[in-house]
Order: structure tokens, then sequence, then C-alpha cells
């Protein structure tokens, strides 16, 4: 299954087609494949037209120059990187307390009661099916993975699933419970992770791993029985697990992004401060289990995960790892270039006045920080990752944290495929292990 956005973005990624620019690069090769046909002579005079014409156009018209420009040519006012800031904890502690005022991260009370549902052992791994019930919503459900057999305590990892236009799953994105995965399931990780459930993996090298439903997916998501009914398309949650149903609901869910993002701003708070809170419960109840080493704890994920990484690994010191995968640009790209390309779950207003996007993960610094990018991510441009790269190695420089931080670069589009997990678990490995 894939989303009309999906297709699109991928058939961009194909062909390294730019929307905005129209950029036509090696990857024109490429375009046979898309049953197109054109005259070597037309191709040559489209692209030097395209290029001269539409090298400075923006996804908001003639408005992007003017954006970008607020921004532009100064550095963010609290950035680590101004000459100002030599006090590494004295700006961590304001920046830190910048972000988390402009995020408007909600008070969702303290750890609540764990229940663990079932127990039970999986290919060489012990899984308990957790849940927990917020002030708000319907229980949240959860999957805790370790290796079966092993008594002593281990490293603990908050693994974040990613987005992928899908809302109807969640924690099932990233684990494997049993033979019987919904063939949904095994299409997504055929298609992002090589095939694997990637928590499952690193869980194996020994880690005790947790992944939970994030706000608003799988056992979060909005039920359609719980809005007003002109509102529901249609639809409703009868037959949950059928196929069409479940792409009916998550084209369904698409569109109502646009409502939650009006309606979280209007309540005075934003997605990335609700992902925060709720993230941050889940890192408690991590944390504060007998078989996990609390002082040793990691983060990561692909995509949505990525950027629940950033925001985490940034803001929680518990963090002394983390590894985002898929998700490293600048404002500059998302104002510019990349906002059609995601959705409401990024942005904090105001923010970028004071920080640019990668310095959020920035305020980390100097624990163990790893970025994995896909060199052809119809997400983001070439030109901004690499910016973002350099963000980051100046950010680690100066606090004299250079071998602290890497980011690698990976052919094809977007994914956690198999080489970057190793890339990513033998990081985990070496900073989380003695």
């Amino acid at each position: 299954m894939k989303s009309n956005r999906r297709k699109f973005l991928k058939l961009a990624g194909m062909t390294g087609l730019s929307v905005t620019g129209f950029k036509i690069t090696e990857g024109f090769a490429a375009m046979p494949d898309l049953n197109l046909s054109f005259s070597g002579q037309v191709i040559g005079h489209n692209i030097k037209n395209m290029k001269q014409k539409e090298e400075n156009l923006s996804i908001i018209g003639q408005y992007g120059q003017w954006a970008s420009s607020l921004t532009a040519n100064k550095l963010p006012s609290m950035s680590f990187r101004k000459k100002e800031y030599s006090d590494l904890q004295k700006w961590q502690k304001t920046a830190r307390k910048c972000t988390e005022e402009r995020m408007s991260i909600p008070d969702i009370g303290n750890t609540p009661e764990v229940n663990v549902k079932k127990q039970y052992t999986y290919d060489g791994l012990q899984v308990e099916e957790l849940s927990w019930q917020l002030p708000y919503g319907r229980q949240t459900e959860a999957i805790l993975l370790k290796p079966a057999g092993i008594k002593d305590p281990l490293p603990g990892i908050l693994a974040f699933h990613d987005h992928g236009g899908n809302k109807y799953f969640g924690t099932r994105k990233i684990t494997r419970t049993n033979d019987n995965q919904h063939p949904l399931m095994t299409e997504h990780q055929k298609e992002y992770y090589s095939g694997r459930a990637w928590a499952n993996e690193v869980a194996r090298r020994g880690y005790v791993v947790l992944v939970s439903d994030a706000f608003p997916f799988a056992s979060r998501r909005v039920m359609l029985q719980d809005v007003p009914e002109h509102l529901r398309g249609n639809l409703n949650d009868d037959n949950p697990e059928d196929r069409k149903n479940i792409e009916a609901y998550n084209e369904w869910a698409r569109n109502h992004e646009d409502v939650m993002a009006k309606s979280l701003f209007s309540a005075g708070t934003t997605w990335p401060g609700v992902f925060f809170a709720e993230d941050r419960i889940a890192l408690d109840i991590l944390c504060s289990r007998e078989d996990v080493i609390s002082d040793r704890i990691g983060c990561g994920g692909l995509s949505g995960g990525g950027m629940r990484t950033v925001f985490m690994g940034g803001l929680d010191q518990r963090i002394k790892c983390a590894v985002c995968v898929g998700f490293m640009t600048t404002w500059k790209d998302f104002v510019i270039n990349k906002s059609f390309t995601h959705t409401w779950m990024t942005y904090v207003p105001v923010l970028p006045n004071e920080l640019d996007f990668p310095e959020i993960l920035g305020l980390r610094v100097p624990l163990a920080t790893m970025v994995l990018n896909d060199s052809e991510d119809e997400l983001y441009t070439l030109t901004e990752m690499n910016r973002a790269d350099r963000i980051l190695q100046e950010v680690y420089n100066k606090a004299d944290a250079a071998d602290r931080y890497r980011c690698s670069y990976y052919p094809g589009i977007h994914k956690f495929d198999s080489s970057m997990q190793a890339e990513a678990f033998d990081w985990f490995d070496k900073w989380l292990k003695k």
C-alpha cells in the first residue's frame, strides 16, 4: 500500500526531479520507466530553460525568497555557533528552556500504571505487550522486546516508529511478534527496512527495546466514531484489519491532519510538544524497569521516528545515544523546497528564529549522536542535508566532542535498510555497552 503522496514523492525521487525547481540530474536515466518519450533535442532545450527560468522558484511562489530571508545570512539567536556562547552548560540550559517553551509541551501527569497484557517468547526474544492510560484518549499500546533468557539488566532503547502516511499502524511497523504478520506490514518493512523488524534486530544484540504507539497512530489514532458524523467521510470503524478499510482510513487521517494541527495550535500546544510529552512518558517507563540500565539509554527511528529522535535526543539528557534516520535538514529547506513533503507534525512556530532545525538535536552535545541520510531522499534537498551536517559538525567541534558525532550517506531513496541498521546498531553498541 502506498498513498498518493508516497507515489508522487517516489516518482520525483526516481526521476531526479525537484518539484520546486524541476531540476533534472543524472537520475533522468530512469525516465523511460515512466513510459515518457522525449527527443534528445527537446530534453537538452528543456533542461537549459528550466534551469534558467525556474531555479529560483519556491513552493510558495514569490514569497519564498522573502520568507527565507527572514532568517537567512545570520545565525539564530540561540545558536551555539555564535561567538558569545562559550559556556556549554549555560547555553544548553537557556536554549533548552526556550525550545520547550516554543513547543508548549503539555503537562500530561506523572508516569501511569503499566499493564502487562501478555508475555511470551518469539524468535529468541521475550515479548511483553504493554498498555498504559494517559489523561486523554484511548490507552497507549506498546511492545517491549529483549533477548530471551537473559537475567542481568541491559541497556535500553526507545525505538520510534515512522509515519509513512499510515496512521492505522504504529508499533507493528518496526516489530514482529508472531508468524501471522499483517500483509501491509510485510510490505511496509520490505519497502523501508529491507524486510526486517528493526526493533527486533537491535533487541537481539542485547537491549531492552520499547516501542509505543505515537499520537495519533494505531491505538492512539483518532477513531471515526469519536468525531462528528459530517467529518467521517461515510467511513466507520468496522472491519478494521481489512486492507481497503485501512487504506480508506489512512487517506481520511491524512486529510484530518489539517484539523488536528489547527486544533492543537488553538489549544496552545504543538504537535512536536504532544509527541515529546508522550515519548517522555515512554522513556520514564523504560528507565523505571529493573531489567534496564537506566543510565545507558538510546533512541532512534526513521522519518517521523527520526523527527521524534531530534526532539527527544535534544531535550532529554537521559538519552545517551541518539540515531536520527531520514529526518535531517534545515528550516530553509522546509521554507523554500520541502514543507509540502511533510506533515504538520514537524513545526514549532517561532523556534527557527532561535535555533536551526539540526541545532535542536545539537542541544544534546557532547552526547553521542548519529545522523543517517539517504542521498536521493525525496523528502529533502541534498544541499540542505549537507548544510545540516555541517551545522552539527560545527556544534560538536566547538564542544570538543567531534568524535561523538557521525553523519553517513547511503545511496537510494527514503529508507532505513539493513546496511544503515548495521551502522546504527554498531553506534549504539559503542556508546551504550561497556
